[in-house]
């Protein structure tokens, strides 16, 4: 399933059901992997403390950990705190179980808009015809540019020479339209060169309704789809047989501006360092006129697989 009959199965998959008072239940697609997407479980989380705010104030940030293993099989229960309600900010914490154990838990905040001091670092230059790959320093200012997403490969491209690692995607369904400026990680082993910023261009691949808490639970799940792959590209190393096997370990968010998911951001990502089985990653998230909406940060855990 793609394009827009994905996006209104994503949209469903957000609307979860009331339980009772701050009470919520999620469930996942009918077919999908093993165990539950990361992203999914946190875009849920945060609709189930969305639903208990005030909807004047918008969610500025998230952070979550990934506790256990979700079973797709069986529906999420999602039970929310109402930490806090001042007069400029609400914190909730919302908490994910399954067969009575936490799977996933979060923190988020929202605030009401106020006035103040505005800047941003520069973005990348999206610029016609760039070359694709990157040399620059990663996390340091420099001249980068980037092809615009109508000129890089559909992922469904970039995968056809390698049908045993499209299969693995295959029986997802794909809401979120994917371009990579650069090889992906599921390539053979050998087949990707070492860059030391991994930059993808993705949006919700049709239309979202106009609220701004779906938008921001829409890019809270597409954030965890290619962040760590950011670890593996520092190295010019790919997922699965013959390369690394990962779980997401924590996910954080921040919210700087006002945009819309359905519309192409680009996901500049690098990893500051990786030790230990572990592997630490940050993206910044900008619109195609360069404005910085959102940033994320997760740490994995990355174990080598034979082939």
């Amino acid at each position: 399933m793609a394009g827009q009959a994905a996006v209104d199965a994503l949209v469903a998959l957000l609307d979860l059901s009331e339980l009772g008072p701050d009470t919520f239940l999620g469930v996942s697609p009918p077919v999908g992997p093993q165990r539950v997407f990361g992203g999914q479980v946190a875009s849920q989380a945060l609709v189930a403390a969305g639903r208990t705010v005030d909807p004047a104030r918008s969610v500025h940030s998230l952070h979550g950990y990934f506790v256990r293993p979700g079973d797709p099989t069986e529906p999420i229960t999602y039970s929310v705190e109402r930490v806090r309600d001042g007069r400029s900010f609400s914190v909730r914490r919302s908490v994910a179980t399954q067969h009575g154990k936490t799977i996933f838990f979060m923190s988020a905040s929202f605030h009401v808009p106020e006035d103040g001091l505005d800047h941003q670092a520069p973005a990348p230059r999206v610029v016609p015809g760039a070359p694709t790959g990157d040399s620059a320093e990663p996390g340091a200012p420099d001249d980068r540019r980037v092809p615009p997403p109508e000129e890089l490969p559909t992922l469904a491209e970039r995968l056809a020479p390698y049908p045993e690692r499209a299969r693995a995607l295959a029986l997802r369904e794909m809401p979120i339209d994917v371009r990579y400026d650069g090889e992906p990680g599921w390539v053979r082993p050998g087949s990707r060169r070492a860059e030391p910023h991994q930059r993808v261009w993705m949006r919700i691949d049709g239309t979202l309704p106009d609220d701004p808490l779906l938008h921001a639970c829409a890019l809270t799940f597409a954030s965890d789809l290619t962040l760590l792959d950011s670890v593996l590209s520092a190295h010019g190393e790919v997922w699965g047989p013959g390369g690394v096997i990962g779980a997401s370990l924590d996910h954080a968010m921040w919210f700087h501006r006002p945009f819309r998911a359905d519309d192409w951001l680009l996901y500049d990502c690098w990893s500051p360092s990786a030790s230990d089985a572990r592997g630490l990653a940050t993206g910044r998230l900008f619109t195609r006129d360069g404005r910085h909406v959102a940033s994320a940060v997760q740490e994995g855990l990355l174990r080598r697989v034979g082939g």
